[in-house]
């Protein structure tokens, strides 16, 4: 067993704000530069050419307010000055930074956070939940236009033996 696991922690425990006020809180907000390299990572990873700036800056916001630890400025500084660089070079910087906690921030929030825009929702054509709206049965189930038809073709041979029950 781990310490964690000896250690017998009452829920009510768990719910406790145990941070040293002193030493926590919210880390120092971006400054114009990290916000504008931010903002140029989340568009080179999660690319979308159709979607305006709102919704990365909304998720840019959402990483900051995210940043408990305070990973974030340290990151993108690390980074370095992204400017000159194409999408294949910024992509190769992030990979090299896949396993930081800065990344993984950036990861986590980002996916929640852009998908769940409701502008996103729009340019992707998703019209929310349907559970609200009696599902997707008799409202929307059939409506994927930019498929193909199906092909069906009835089947009119013999009956196939392995396919039907046999009479006792």
């Amino acid at each position: 067993m781990t310490d964690l696991q000896d250690a017998a922690i009452e829920p009510e425990d768990l719910q406790l704000d145990n941070t040293d006020p002193e030493t926590s809180g919210s880390p120092e907000p971006l400054d114009d530069e990290q916000q504008a390299r931010l903002l140029r990572v989340l568009k080179v990873a999660y690319p979308h050419p159709s979607f305006p700036d709102g919704p990365y800056q909304r998720t840019s916001a959402a990483v900051q307010q995210a940043d408990a630890d305070g990973v974030l400025a340290d990151g993108l500084d690390a980074l370095g000055d992204l400017d000159g660089l194409d999408d294949d070079a910024v992509t190769a910087a992030l990979k090299a930074v896949e396993e930081t906690p800065f990344f993984r921030l950036i990861h986590s929030t980002t996916v929640v956070a852009l998908y769940d825009d409701h502008e996103v929702w729009q340019i992707l054509g998703y019209e929310g939940s349907s559970f609200e709206k009696g599902g997707y049965l008799h409202r929307g189930f059939d409506d994927l236009d930019w498929l193909p038809d199906p092909r069906i073709e009835e089947y009119d041979g013999e009956p196939r033996l392995e396919l039907v029950e046999k009479e006792a």
